[in-house]
């Protein structure tokens, strides 16, 4: 196994990589989602309502996105001594889907509160699932090799 040092600018630059074709893959896949309906909601005011809307699909995205690409991160992430995935790096990839899940559910809450039930086309709701899809994948990795490369 070869190892590396990273620079501030290259995990900056692998986390924005990451990033932009993690919205790329994920746009694409909530396209597939939606293309079918003639519109999306942004939010609905029922918490119990069984239409889609876009954060019904953009919290479970953000939430699996974030413990699964923070274990991506550290198993990617080459660096003499390394420490263990378990407990440590595992906890944190718990955190990190937590507070996805908490910030995604809060700017839904927010937007409901504030906006109100708005419609967006279909086309929009694949760009914004892949907005919020790379955000948390560039956040994570951003913080996963960070935290490794600063021992």
């Amino acid at each position: 196994m070869s190892t590396q040092t990273y620079s501030p600018t290259e995990i900056w630059k692998g986390a924005l990589t990451g990033g932009v074709i993690n919205a790329i893959i994920n746009g694409l896949i909530n396209w597939f989602q939606v293309k079918n309906l003639d519109s999306v909601l942004v939010t609905d005011n029922l918490i119990s309502s069984e239409a889609h809307t876009l954060f019904s699909g953009a919290v479970p995205l953000a939430v699996s996105l974030a413990f699964i690409l923070s274990g991506v991160a550290y198993a990617t992430t080459k660096i003499p001594n390394k420490p263990p995935y378990f407990p440590r790096y595992f906890l944190k990839s718990l955190q990190y889907a937590f507070s996805a899940f908490g910030m995604v559910v809060t700017l839904g809450v927010l937007w409901q509160r504030w906006v109100g039930s708005v419609e967006i086309s279909p086309v929009m709701a694949a760009v914004w699932a892949g907005i919020i899809a790379g955000i948390v994948a560039f956040v994570v990795n951003l913080m996963v090799v960070s935290d490794l490369t600063k021992r």
